[in-house]
């Protein structure tokens, strides 16, 4: 059963919600919608955790990689104050940074995968060291870039976070990641659930993660690990041998750093760390309302974001092709991804979606935003078909409308 309201032109977005949800077990999940301004699907259902409590409609949930969205965003409303420059080396802001070949390293690079700094694994000891933000800055700013910035892209799938929301911090006067969400974006759209790095008197609403990869015992998490590298290195030499460049090894590389089996995304110290390119804890009803506001050119009920020329920098395409971690074209924008949608095209659509499943993106063409959050499965570092049929429906709805 759904919980929420529904527009009639947009019943088919809640019936998408219904069948995409756990039928059989825990899971649940929420789906939002804004059309020209206008909130017309805030729907809930199914479960926020094993022992079967009803998902509510103030339930936040792990929403993995959708967090960059929301920090890409903070970066760009500190560019549009002119405290920032897209082309600017980052060690201008954040001096440290301007060391082992990164020195000319722009925040432009950064934000569209191009600065090689996105094998984790190499950065750090154990997966625990997330937690620290200063730990991963000071790790950061050491680095070697993979390649030389701006000659290739590969996706930060971890990194991304710490690199972007430490430039803000710098011009901000190094306010935390979580203060910045908070007094920035949070309080002024009047938003009620967009966290990176929870509260403690708000971690009551956290959904528990349920996920077949994180429900076996750490033994075999830890060999599923060990077998995931082993058959990276297999098919990277095959598809060397047949001249096919993309290495899985530097997916894994970019995406799992030793101990990262041992690590609990359920635990109070993760959900409490700020980690901006994996573990924002959100309500579906908060991301559509910030991407509502994108997609109104910057502006909603008053509360302006953006400027014009600030959003159409932001989501002009940087590159295309496959990168160096996903072998597909993601055509980067300055932290946004293109927005997949089943049986639609929404070509000036951007936005990002996440491990886990959730997702959440704007379309300035039809004034619509859509966000998705949910609390089982896992599907791919950008998500899987469920936020693409939700956002699917939502694209025909619209046209239809």
């Amino acid at each position: 059963m759904l919980h929420g309201t529904t527009h009639p032109d947009f019943a088919d977005v809640a019936r998408s919600l219904k069948k995409i949800l756990p039928s059989n077990g825990p899971g649940g999940g929420a789906v939002c919608v804004y059309h020209k301004g206008e909130k017309v699907v805030d729907v809930w259902g199914g479960t926020r955790d094993r022992e079967g409590t009803p998902w509510e409609e103030d339930t936040i949930s792990i929403s993995f990689s959708t967090t960059k969205g929301v920090a890409s965003t903070l970066l760009h409303m500190h560019a549009d104050r002119g405290l920032i420059d897209y082309d600017t080396p980052v060690a201008e802001y954040w001096p440290e940074f301007g060391a082992a070949g990164k020195e000319n390293l722009t925040v432009r690079q950064l934000m569209c995968h191009e600065g090689g700094l996105y094998a984790i694994a190499e950065m750090v000891d154990h997966a625990s060291e997330m937690l620290d933000w200063d730990q991963m800055t000071r790790r950061l700013a050491a680095a070697t870039p993979r390649h030389v910035p701006g000659t290739a892209h590969g996706y930060h799938g971890l990194t991304y976070g710490w690199l972007v929301g430490e430039i803000v911090r710098r011009v901000t006067g190094r306010k935390s990641f979580a203060e910045l969400i908070d007094a920035t974006i949070a309080r002024p759209l009047g938003l009620n659930g967009l966290y990176c790095g929870v509260p403690k008197d708000q971690m009551h609403r956290c959904a528990q993660l349920m996920a077949p990869a994180f429900d076996v015992a750490p033994e075999k998490r830890k060999r599923n690990t060990e077998k995931s590298w082993k058959n990276a290195r297999v098919w990277g030499q095959r598809l060397n041998k047949v001249g096919i460049r993309y290495n899985p090894v530097e997916s894994l590389e970019a995406l799992i750093p030793p101990g990262m089996d041992e690590l609990s995304f359920n635990d109070e110290p993760f959900r409490a760390a700020s980690i901006p390119a994996a573990n924002g804890f959100f309500t579906a009803r908060s991301l559509a309302r910030m991407y509502a506001c994108l997609a109104q050119g910057g502006e909603l009920d008053g509360v302006r974001l953006l400027s014009y020329e600030t959003l159409r920098k932001a989501t002009e395409e940087q590159n295309r092709g496959a990168g160096r971690v996903v072998p597909i074209s993601m055509r980067w924008r300055l932290g946004y991804h293109r927005v997949f949608a089943v049986m639609a095209r929404v070509p000036a659509g951007f936005g990002h979606f996440g491990f886990g499943g959730s997702g959440a993106w704007a379309d300035p063409q039809r004034q619509l935003s859509v966000a998705l959050t949910v609390n089982s499965g896992v599907g791919t570092p950008f998500g899987d078909s469920r936020i693409a049929r939700i956002g699917g429906a939502a694209v025909r709805a619209a046209d239809r409308r």
